[in-house]
């Protein structure tokens, strides 16, 4: 309801200032005031205008004039209840307090789609080892995207790209042909967690090249061997990487993340997609092969304006070796193109999981297969979850994209970068990570999978699930082991998912268990208990027998005389209308943090009337059918923030 209104508002006064000053005016601001006497919204809109004025005739009209001008012109509406022009020219608007709250219990329509279809990659693990933290940082943070973007109309589709013709994948089939010995039918039958064995044995190879570098030949060996294809090795490499990936995919359902399609790098390389995207490149004058210098032989690309920013890399980046080999940048160079349309060549698909959900995810292939999949690819843009330490390669990645495709749609298309994710000492510490008295004095431990120093993400969504365990039964002994351990999953998993994304992309973060599993704080238990606490107050109203007095347009009077009374139920009950504004704010700036600041504080501002308010004992019953519907209001908007989130809400705590 809010958000249509200011919509509305916004529409009505850009056409009326096209009307009577003809000027086309783009955004409207609009704001919310510090103080609750200022109003509900404020347009400065006058202050904009005058400066355009300004630019046209010369004297600046006063923008107090213009606001009354502008202020009178607004169309009365019962969900306003006054317009005032305070100070040098701000428009504040007053909203009808008793029919915002009576707006708000009728349900939303669903948003209008948007036509456009947008490919979000992420997570996109190297499927030779078991995921860490980290990658479960991407993970989310994707997953939450997603969710943000269908919520807003858009048709989303998700990528989880497999890089299994990688240096990493190579390094794992050195490991086990030359560190161990082993053969195809002994790598079959290794048991339990083949991802967190691997794990391991990629560690231990890194030592070995670092021991004696002559091995490394043995990686270019085998990765030239997987590259090319149709050999032992590159089979060994198939089985290898396609196990890890049925073991990563595992422990992503964990926390309720699925894919649509898994592109392969190795399909990107047999259907020669770089071939056609290079030619591309070529034609348009975006690659130039060097003759001299250090980059003698090599097809190099170069930025149009690197800024005082860049990297400190002058000569550009090479995309195809002086050997004719092709970088990890370039082929993303070409899968971009092809998410986008414009490589005129496709994958073959077959389904690789189907979910118990009825979900299913497909895989590339480049055999041609007889089973109907969705039409993959072909987006308006795309969105790409990376580290932030890559951004400097995606702007290689966006620039050539944007130089070949001329379509203003793919200027949305973006790289979401975010930082590491480390644990704090306290956290190693339980998880049985020995540290040294040096790194038991600093504040955050950081992780490499080349030195095997880190946490698995298995070991840790356990961990976080054990603590829940004990809480859950020492709250709720009368639950049976499967009602515990679900109920300890959700919290666990409402835990790390909103630790993980409560945090700005930009802000590097240290991992802790205590401060995750907290019932008080900004963390998803708290939040989980105040939808859970306001979801009490109605079970016991029934329990009770207490018959509810149906609100309706005959009550705004009376209404409006309780809500203008206590601003402090008004502020509850305006924050929570809030919700689709910092849903947008999340969406149009990639950033779930926003949406999860605004679920926290939702949560402890209604904590704050739970206890201040006597709801259920409540004697006057227009009073009490007013917290109930504020309560509700409440909890329906926390709970679909949660699920934006991912976070399912548990029926106890």
């Amino acid at each position: 309801m809010l958000e249509s209104l200011r919509k509305r508002l916004a529409a009505h006064l850009r056409e009326w200032i096209r009307e009577r000053f003809d000027l086309a005016l783009g955004e409207i601001p609009i704001e919310v005031p510090p103080q609750v006497e200022y109003g509900d919204l404020a347009f400065p809109v006058a202050f904009q205008l005058a400066r355009k004025l300004r630019e046209r005739t010369g004297p600046r009209p006063n923008p107090r004039a213009l606001a009354e001008a502008i202020a009178a012109s607004l169309p009365p509406t019962e969900e306003i209840a006054r317009v005032e022009v305070a100070g040098a020219g701000y428009i504040n608007v007053f909203l009808d307090r008793a029919r915002l709250l009576l707006g708000l219990r009728q349900p939303e329509p669903p948003p209008e789609p948007s036509g456009e279809k947008i490919i979000v990659e992420h997570t996109s693990i190297n499927p030779n080892k078991a995921a860490h933290i980290g990658h479960l940082r991407n993970a989310v943070l994707g997953d939450a995207l997603v969710r943000l973007l269908r919520h807003s109309g858009a048709r989303v589709e998700v990528h989880n790209y497999i890089d299994n013709t990688g240096v990493q994948v190579a390094d794992v089939i050195v490991g086990f042909k030359y560190l161990e010995k082993k053969g195809r039918a002994e790598i079959e039958a290794i048991p339990g967690k083949f991802d967190h064995y691997c794990w391991d044995l990629y560690a231990r190879v890194t030592a070995w090249y670092d021991e004696d570098p002559t091995a490394l030949a043995l990686r270019r060996q085998t990765l030239s061997e997987i590259e090319e294809g149709g050999n032992p090795t590159a089979e060994l490499a198939e089985y290898v990487s396609m196990r890890v990936l049925n073991a990563q995919l595992d422990t992503v359902e964990r926390l309720g993340i699925y894919y649509d399609v898994l592109p392969r790098e190795s399909e990107i390389l047999h259907l020669k997609f770089w071939d056609r995207a290079f030619e591309l490149l070529k034609s348009a004058g975006l690659v130039t092969y060097e003759t001299e210098g250090k980059n003698r032989g090599c097809w190099v690309m170069r930025l149009p304006s690197e800024g005082e920013n860049s990297a400190p890399e002058e000569d550009g980046k090479v995309l195809v070796r002086s050997d004719g080999t092709v970088v990890y940048t370039a082929k993303d160079i070409a899968y971009h193109l092809w998410k986008l349309g414009r490589l005129d060549v496709d994958f073959s698909y077959r389904p690789f999981r189907r979910y118990s959900n009825g979900h299913t995810t497909w895989i590339t292939t480049t055999e041609p297969t007889e089973e109907a999949h969705p039409e993959f690819g072909h987006g308006s843009a795309y969105l790409s979850v990376i580290g932030s330490e890559q951004t400097y390669l995606q702007k290689f990645v966006k620039e050539a994209v944007r130089a070949l495709v001329p379509d203003p749609r793919v200027e949305r298309s973006a790289h979401i970068a975010y930082e590491k994710v480390t644990l704090t000492p306290r956290a190693c510490l339980e998880l049985g990570i020995e540290l040294s008295p040096e790194e038991l004095e600093r504040q955050q431990i950081s992780m490499s999978g080349r030195r095997g120093l880190g946490v698995k993400a298995d070991d840790l969504i356990a961990k976080l699930e054990e603590k829940a365990l004990l809480e859950v039964r020492a709250r709720h002994p009368e639950l049976s082991d499967a009602e515990a351990r679900h109920l300890a999953h959700q919290i666990a998993v409402g835990a790390l998912r909103y630790f993980l994304l409560k945090y700005t992309r930009t802000t590097a973060i240290a991992f802790d268990f205590a401060e995750a599993l907290s019932f008080e704080g900004e963390t998803g238990p708290y939040i989980q208990y105040a939808v859970v606490r306001a979801r009490s107050i109605f079970r016991k109203l029934q329990e009770a027998e207490i018959e509810r007095r149906p609100l309706g347009p005959e009550h705004v009077a009376e209404i409006n005389r309780l809500l203008n009374a206590r601003d402090d139920l008004w502020t509850l009950l305006y924050f929570a209308a809030r919700f689709e504004e910092f849903v947008r704010q999340a969406c149009e700036g990639y950033e779930p943090a926003i949406l999860a600041k605004y679920a926290f504080q939702l949560a402890q501002r209604f904590n704050n009337f739970y206890h201040g308010y006597h709801i259920l004992s409540e004697g006057d019953p227009l009073k009490r059918e007013v917290y109930l519907a504020i309560t509700e209001a409440v909890c329906e908007r926390l709970v679909r923030a949660l699920d934006l989130l991912g976070i399912e809400v548990p029926e106890r705590m």
